[in-house]
């Protein structure tokens, strides 16, 4: 019997991303183990695994729990006596893959690593570049398999040596079930709901941008392009919560259009809201391989996106408008030809199924 342990930073990830995957292997008679921090105290997670972990580690690199993580973390895998773990998220890809390496190096062990969008990146200053891809380089030599989901982190890993060229694949992201995103389930009359929610009128054109407020997804950028169209009708929703919003909403007031945005928080029904708009959009300086803009395809909804590493997988001239990150003016236009010119309907690539994705995965873990 495989042994197979999925190992991340918190629950949430393995929650939102890779069910499906525990469920296939566990299908197929494989035993999987998930850890992360609070796992086994976590019921989500409690019918998808056969073994659930804890781990000490938190996602601040420097948290001192981290340096007490590697002895625990070695005795939980080789006393369960799994035959490969497959890590995702920094901080749990770096201590598995220390505590790890002298059980791989005398073959009891294989690692994988999927890198859900390096911390360096195109975009990044040249010092700060230089301090992510450092460990990288160095936990690159304790892995079997290191998977990028872009082509920007497929480029930096062969330039930088992080791995070779036997150890690294390229996968376009970590699947999607496309029938959680079928157009057909939306009626006109869920829109026309939402927009009544929203407060939209019958010419009124909403844009939605669901993403984390923190800086890197540049919210700035948007409203600022948003107070330079100088055009009422238009509208941004933006879905999502973080430190960023008080500041958000004060820039938004200050340049105008408070009553042309609507800050929504957490949203769990995304395909409405999305299905009410013109476009979706990502102003982000970096994504591993953005979730959003996917589902967005899958809707047939065109996109607005920065051109920035992952963002630029997804935004094809098929798909919708590719600008340069930063350039709010470029930004603005783009806003404007849609509202101007309504977009086609756009498809999703087939790739990005989630059944191709665990195919590929079966495949790898066959290799090893």
């Amino acid at each position: 019997m495989t042994k197979l342990l999925i190992a991340t930073t918190i629950p949430a990830t393995i929650k939102s991303f890779l069910l499906p995957y525990a469920d296939y292997f566990r299908a197929k008679g494989w035993r999987v183990g998930a850890m992360s921090n609070g796992a086994a105290k976590d019921e989500a997670l409690a019918g998808h695994f056969d073994e659930l972990i804890n781990a000490s580690w938190t996602r601040n690199p420097s948290d001192s729990g981290n340096f007490n993580a590697p002895p625990l973390i070695r005795d939980a895998v080789l006393s369960g006596g799994y035959d490969i773990v497959h890590v995702h998220t920094p901080v749990a890809a770096f201590l598995t893959r220390f505590a790890l390496r002298g059980a791989r190096a005398a073959g009891k062990i294989k690692i994988v690593y999927t890198a859900h969008g390096f911390h360096f990146h195109r975009g990044g200053g040249k010092f700060k570049n230089k301090i992510y891809s450092t460990p990288e380089r160095m936990a690159g030599r304790w892995t079997d398999r290191l998977i990028v989901i872009n082509r920007d982190d497929f480029d930096a890993a062969e330039k930088l040596n992080i791995a070779g060229e036997k150890q690294l694949r390229y996968m376009p992201g970590i699947g999607l079930d496309f029938s959680k995103y079928d157009p057909a389930n939306v009626s006109g009359r869920d829109i026309a709901k939402v927009r009544g929610e929203l407060d939209l009128l019958g010419d009124d054109i909403l844009y939605t941008m669901a993403a984390e407020f923190n800086p890197g997804k540049r919210h700035r950028d948007a409203i600022e392009a948003l107070a330079m169209t100088k055009r009422a009708n238009i509208h941004i929703a933006f879905a999502g919560d973080g430190p960023l919003v008080p500041r958000m909403k004060e820039l938004a007031g200050n340049l105008g259009v408070s009553l042309q945005i609507r800050f929504l928080g957490f949203r769990n029904d995304l395909n409405r809201i999305v299905m009410a708009s013109r476009a979706s959009l990502l102003a982000s300086e970096r994504e591993g391989l953005p979730r959003s803009l996917m589902e967005s395809a899958c809707l047939g909804i065109p996109i607005i996106g920065a051109d920035a590493r992952g963002i630029s997988d997804v935004v094809t001239p098929e798909r919708g408008i590719l600008y340069p990150a930063g350039d709010t003016l470029a930004l603005r236009d783009a806003m404007l030809r849609f509202a101007e010119e309504p977009p086609k309907t756009i498809k999703p690539d087939p790739a990005w199924r989630i059944e191709n994705l665990i195919s590929m995965h079966e495949e790898l873990y066959g290799e090893l």
